[in-house]
């Protein structure tokens, strides 16, 4: 079958740019848990991710990642790999385990949801980027938001792909069978997709960080004016809110956030079959 060509081609297309953004971003001067996410976001998204890492992450020239990852766009992207990244871990895990016990669509959906945000808030979020926070405990308070909205958007996108791609082949819904993680590849690609233009206001409003640069220390004393993004990320981190009042205002964000979750989960559950 042609799709079984396809998957072929995409696995292997994978496996080769997971190797190579594995082994390239070693060189990157970026945060260590920015350099898991490519990787893993690579893992979900093949080609597209390894293609993402050069546009938006990899320095082009010795000494200029600082100046290169500043534009807003590359930032957002930093924050939406890191989303991404550490919640997909907890979807993934949620798909396979709705799959195995045979959970209505519904039911399987909230697992997803449950564990993505666990994972991607209390992992990704808190445990690894607490320096920032002085804390655990106030760095689960500090990122509770952003990983909401970020986390609302990313679902609010994959629902409906996850639902409707492959509908009525049972090998798409099987987690022995490569046409299920072709299936999840392609729901989080999209719901990455969603979640890109939330992550944008987040690090416009300094809610979330973006790319980090991390040099040795020598290194970064002879470079003034370094990584300003992190600086400001980290004087939000310490007042627990954004330098300036964000403009919507949180709430009217987290509503828009809500939205397309229900958009979202009403499409899956409306075209999708909802069993």
């Amino acid at each position: 079958m042609l799709i079984d060509g396809v998957m072929l081609l995409w696995f292997a297309l994978t496996a080769l740019s997971v190797a190579f953004v594995a082994l390239d971003i070693r060189a990157t001067p970026e945060h260590p848990v920015m350099k898991w996410a490519f990787v893993l976001f690579t893992a979900y998204s093949g080609p597209f991710g390894a293609f993402l890492y050069v546009l938006g992450c990899r320095e082009p020239l010795p000494g200029m990642h600082e100046q290169y990852v500043s534009a807003r766009w590359r930032q957002a992207l930093g924050s939406t790999m890191h989303c991404v990244a550490g919640d997909g871990i907890g979807i993934l895990v949620g798909a396979v385990l709705g799959a195995l016990i045979s959970l209505p669509m519904a039911a399987d959906f909230v697992l997803e949801y449950v564990l993505g945000f666990a994972f991607g808030w209390t992992i990704f979020q808190a445990l690894f980027m607490g320096e920032m926070f002085g804390s655990y405990a106030r760095a689960l308070k500090g990122t509770f938001t952003s990983e909401l909205l970020s986390m609302n958007c990313l679902m609010g996108g994959m629902l409906p792909v996850s639902a409707l791609a492959f509908a009525g082949n049972e090998a798409a819904h099987d987690p022995t069978q490569p046409l299920f993680w072709f299936r999840m590849s392609i729901a989080l690609m999209v719901g990455a997709a969603f979640a890109y233009p939330m992550n944008w206001w987040l690090v416009a409003h300094h809610l979330k960080h973006g790319m980090l640069t991390v040099r040795p220390k020598a290194e970064a004393a002879s470079m003034p004016g370094m990584d300003m993004s992190k600086k400001k990320m980290d004087m939000a981190a310490k007042s627990g809110s954004a330098i300036q009042a964000p403009s919507p205002p949180v709430w009217v964000m987290a509503l828009v956030s809500f939205a397309v979750l229900a958009a979202g989960a009403t499409v899956a559950l409306t075209f999708g079959g909802g069993n």
